[in-house]
């Protein structure tokens, strides 16, 4: 095997060398004296055929050469170049409009589905850390706001008969002086690790090529580690791999034997096509062989999302998964890489699965999303979980959710159990976020000429509240749904921004910060420098320095839109 590293800038001659060399190697012409002064080859051993370890990310290239993201090179086991290119960046990301605002006399009910994803926060970090701007559709504002642990102490009142308990507060909207933004908390009951039901969990992991280089299988091996340090005797773990074709790489074997898990972990190495769907249908065939009944049986998918090999498309996957739910088995994906993620797909197949989608951009993420937060990675406490608010035209002229794009419901979905939607892990908090143009509020949209005014009533005994909460939900186990209920209060609001507690001061300052990123025109007239003062005055309790990053992250994202200008 090649390691390969960069040991100093590239200088305008290694450049003009290297294109020379991309020219001639995709002639079959292996050039004689390619060899860049400043790339180190390591361990170079015994000749390798070139389809045998794929492609291989040898360095990137700087900002300063046209923006484009990475340089692939291909090395002969001499370590000369055989060919190289310069790759754009061919993520692919599904786009989903910004929610509009609604009149409440016209659609007085808002219906989407509960989402515990998160993947899109790490990746977005991960675009600013390495000094450029995500794409806008790689925002997903709901995944931003669903990140952070709570800081606060804040009371949540239990919802009778269900596994969750709420809070909810009203305050004037930083960005913009004529909304109110409503926040809700919904969280679901804790579950401890050592109360968790016993686990068939089967890793499907994706050693491709395109899965090569220290950010990609190095950090997945990093990261399954730590969950099989966490693995009790009673769970049970299977490794499917799959290239250019599909293995199990390790039987059904238990947490006891650590030793034997972390040897086919330390056994994975990149190299050929992706026989993504192949994988699947493996992974789901063992996960049946060894299924628990009560317990969890989940297939953690582990890959940039690259499938170009048998079933790839991402409506054939999500086909697939959907039919094979039926049978227990849930499935989560983690993604890896940068320039080829294909980041449309994961998330849709998570949801498809029962699942849930999560970036993994450093080991720290990994600690938090397999150790920290491990039961609500794997423990589903309500499944297909939905939530419709009402909003009560005497308080409320218009309404605009912020995130949930991906997740929104038709108003006759709600009481339809056939109708998928999202699972909710135990501890897992979601926050659901809305602004809103009080009665007496100047609206955005012009009143409507025929309807009748509804907001002139009479006084009735729920004219105290905004809107009425209706939560949706399935045990795991059962295939009809319970509902619970919340009115939403009108003396939750608060006199001003800076008088409202630190949950939904922090999570405005996240909201705000992923509708700019988004390019969002409600925030156009939001500075970053404002955003950065709401999110640093409400911290709270930060243990793990969630919030603080947060600061520091849209600090760089300052800095670099100040370079474009």
């Amino acid at each position: 095997m090649l390691t390969i590293k960069s040991t100093a800038r590239l200088t305008g001659r290694s450049i003009l060398m290297i294109l020379i060399a991309g020219i001639l190697g995709a002639c079959n012409t292996l050039p004689s004296e390619s060899q860049p002064q400043n790339i180190a080859i390591e361990n170079a051993q015994a000749p390798v055929s070139i389809a045998d370890y794929g492609s291989r990310i040898g360095f990137k290239v700087d900002e300063d050469l046209g923006g484009l993201a990475k340089k692939k090179v291909w090395y002969d086991a001499a370590g000369y170049i055989y060919s190289s290119s310069i790759q754009s960046d061919t993520a692919q990301y599904k786009n989903y409009s910004d929610n509009p605002i609604k009149q409440v006399v016209a659609e007085p009910v808002s219906t989407f589905s509960l989402d515990m994803d998160t993947a899109s926060y790490a990746n977005s970090r991960r675009f600013i850390s390495a000094g450029r701007m995500p794409h806008p559709d790689a925002v997903r504002v709901e995944e931003f706001i669903n990140y952070f642990p709570e800081a606060s102490n804040e009371k949540l009142m239990p919802l009778s008969d269900s596994p969750f308990a709420a809070t909810y507060e009203l305050a004037p909207s930083p960005w913009n002086a004529d909304k109110v933004l409503l926040r809700v908390n919904i969280k679901a009951n804790e579950v401890a690790l050592d109360q968790l039901p016993p686990s068939n969990l089967v890793f499907l992991i994706d050693t491709s090529g395109s899965m090569y280089g220290p950010d990609r299988l190095d950090l997945l091996k990093q990261s399954l580690k730590l969950l099989v340090n966490k693995l009790r005797p009673v769970d049970k773990v299977s490794i499917v791999t799959y290239a250019g074709k599909a293995g199990v790489a390790l039987e059904p074997t238990s947490g006891r034997n650590k030793a034997k898990i972390l040897a086919a972990i330390d056994k994975f190495e990149a190299g050929g096509s992706t026989a993504g769907g192949e994988g699947l249908k493996m992974a789901y065939k063992l996960a049946e062989s060894s299924q628990i009944n009560g317990g969890i049986n989940r297939i953690l998918l582990a890959t940039d999302g690259d499938f170009n090999v048998g079933i790839n498309s991402t409506e054939e996957l999500k086909a697939f998964v959907t039919a094979e739910k039926e049978k227990g088995i849930t499935l989560s994906t983690l993604g890896f890489g940068d320039d080829n993620l294909n980041d449309a797909m994961m998330v849709q197949i998570a949801d498809a699965g029962n699942g849930n989608y999560s970036y993994i951009d450093s080991l720290k993420e990994a600690q938090k999303v397999l150790q920290q937060e491990m039961s609500a990675t794997l423990v589903t406490v309500a499944k297909d979980a939905k939530a419709q608010i009402e909003f009560n035209p005497q308080q409320v002229l218009e309404y605009r959710q912020i995130g949930y794009e991906k997740r929104q419901l038709k108003q006759e979905d709600f009481n339809n159990d056939k109708v998928d939607a999202g699972d909710i892990g135990a501890g897992k908090k979601v926050t659901i976020l809305y602004e809103l143009t009080l009665a007496n509020g100047r609206p955005s949209i012009d009143p409507l000429r025929y309807q009748v005014n509804k907001t002139t009533v009479p006084i009735t005994s729920k004219s105290d509240e905004i809107a009425f909460l209706k939560l949706r939900w399935k045990a795991p186990q059962d295939k009809k749904s319970k509902l619970v209920s919340l009115p939403i209060k009108k003396k939750a609001l608060v006199s001003s921004f800076e008088q409202a507690g630190i949950e939904t001061r922090f999570i405005a300052a996240v909201a705000a910060y992923g509708q700019k990123l988004r390019h969002n025109p409600e925030l156009s007239q939001t500075s970053y420098q404002q955003i950065i003062s709401w999110a640093n005055h409400a911290k709270g309790k930060d243990p793990q320095g969630y919030r603080s990053e947060f600061v520091q992250l849209v600090k760089k994202t300052a800095t670099l839109e100040d370079k474009k200008k």
